[in-house]
C-alpha cells in the first residue's frame, strides 16, 4: 500500500462545475437529446480524465494525468505530515481564520494518518482568499480498496 498527493487551487467558479468533476455516465445521451445535453457530455468525456480539477470522489484522482502527482509515500504518516506541511503554507491565505488556526491543523495530519493507515482516502478543500480554492487529498493505492480496477499512477 502506499499514497499519492494532489493538489488544485484555482478560482472558486471552476470549482464549483461540478460536471467537470464526476466521470462521464458510461452511457451518451440517447438520440435526439437536446443539442445543449449532448455537447456538455462531450466536454465531460474529453475534460474529466485530462482536467487537472479536482474530482467529486476522491479516487478518481487515480485516472487523472500521472504529471498531477505532487508526491508518493510508502508510508501513511510521511503522506499525512506532507498534507499538514501544505496546509500550514496555504492557511494565510484562508478565507476562514479558524481553517489555520494550528492545533485545528495538527488534528487535521492525526486524523489523516489513521484515515490513510486503514487504507481511505484523505480530501481536504478551503476556500482561499476570494474567489479561489485549495484542494488537497491523498489517495491510497495498491490498489484502491472501493475501485481496484482503476490504475495506479505508479504502476
Amino acid at each position: 500500500m502506499h499514497h499519492h498527493a494532489y493538489l488544485w487551487t484555482g478560482p472558486k467558479a471552476r470549482v464549483d462545475d461540478e460536471a467537470l468533476r464526476r466521470p462521464p455516465h458510461p452511457d451518451p445521451p440517447p438520440a435526439g437529446s437536446r443539442t445543449e445535453l449532448i455537447d456538455r457530455y462531450r466536454q465531460v468525456a474529453a475534460e474529466f480524465r485530462t482536467s487537472g480539477l479536482p474530482p467529486l470522489e476522491t479516487v478518481y484522482w487515480l485516472v487523472k494525468p500521472r504529471s498531477l502527482v505532487r508526491g508518493t509515500w510508502e508510508e501513511a504518516k510521511e503522506a499525512a505530515a506532507r498534507l499538514g506541511e501544505r496546509l500550514a503554507e496555504y492557511a494565510p491565505r484562508c478565507a476562514a481564520e479558524h481553517d489555520g488556526d494550528t492545533a485545528r491543523l495538527a488534528r487535521l495530519v492525526d486524523a489523516a494518518a489513521e484515515r490513510l493507515c486503514a487504507g481511505g482516502d484523505v480530501p481536504y478543500g478551503h476556500y482561499l482568499e476570494r474567489p479561489s480554492y485549495l484542494s488537497l487529498a491523498v489517495v491510497t493505492c495498491s490498489p484502491h480498496r472501493t475501485l481496484s480496477e482503476l490504475p495506479c499512477p505508479r504502476a
